[in-house]
């Protein structure tokens, strides 16, 4: 007859722990950060709410903290602005008066170089300009470690002139925020070039890897032994 196995508390509550923990901390953490960009927009578009009364807005009826329902209103309402907006542009006039507004903006010093930075890195992201060419894989950063990285260009100047000719510029953006990244250059023959599309790429370098393209690649049946 085996002898029972005395079972150590402490390492049951552990292991209780530690399993709860795992199956909570997504359900934590997602709803934290939809909390934090909330309260993070809120702070924006509570200014549209200057029109409404501070007895009204108000926790205490004249300052501090306004009441989570006229932020949400603000913020649909915020929304709103920017459907319409984009409404705007589909009509002659309305991209009229907001390309004047856009050319204001790039007149005033500072605020133009922040506003035409955010818009190059915008429309990179969204494919207005084809910034991104293609999804590579290069060696990066040691040979036999490869990294994502889109093509940019072909370069055309001072270093398409003394290397290569075959060499690309390929952008390879960091995780998670695929906003900043390293500028490096790629001969020919040493990039992978791939069928992932720009956008299946981004998504899987934000989320660190966990969500995989919806790609099937055709292996073939290996020979039996």
């Amino acid at each position: 007859m085996l002898a029972r196995m005395k079972v150590n508390p402490l390492a049951v509550l552990r292991t209780n722990f530690l399993t709860g923990l795992a199956l909570v901390l997504p359900a934590i953490i997602s709803i934290a950060v939809v909390a934090w960009l909330f309260g993070t927009i809120s702070n924006i578009t509570d200014k549209i709410l200057f029109v409404v009364p501070g007895a009204w807005k108000y926790a205490d009826g004249v300052h501090g903290d306004i009441r989570w329902y006229w932020s949400l209103a603000a913020l649909v309402f915020a929304g709103g602005l920017i459907a319409l907006a984009g409404q705007l542009t589909r009509h002659y006039l309305g991209n009229k008066l907001i390309r004047t507004a856009e050319g204001l903006l790039l007149r005033v010093p500072l605020l133009n170089k922040i506003y035409s930075t955010v818009k190059q890195v915008k429309d990179a992201f969204a494919g207005h300009q084809s910034s991104f060419q293609q999804t590579v894989l290069v060696e990066f950063p040691r040979a036999g470690m490869y990294s994502l990285g889109f093509i940019t260009s072909e370069p055309r100047h001072e270093l398409w002139a003394k290397t290569p000719p075959s060499l690309w510029s390929v952008f390879i953006p960091t995780t998670p925020n695929p906003t900043s990244g390293f500028l490096v250059f790629v001969p020919e023959d040493q990039l992978i070039r791939l069928d992932l599309s720009v956008a299946e790429a981004i998504k899987s370098i934000i989320s660190l890897g966990s969500l995989s393209p919806d790609t099937t690649l055709k292996i073939p049946p290996q020979p039996r032994v």
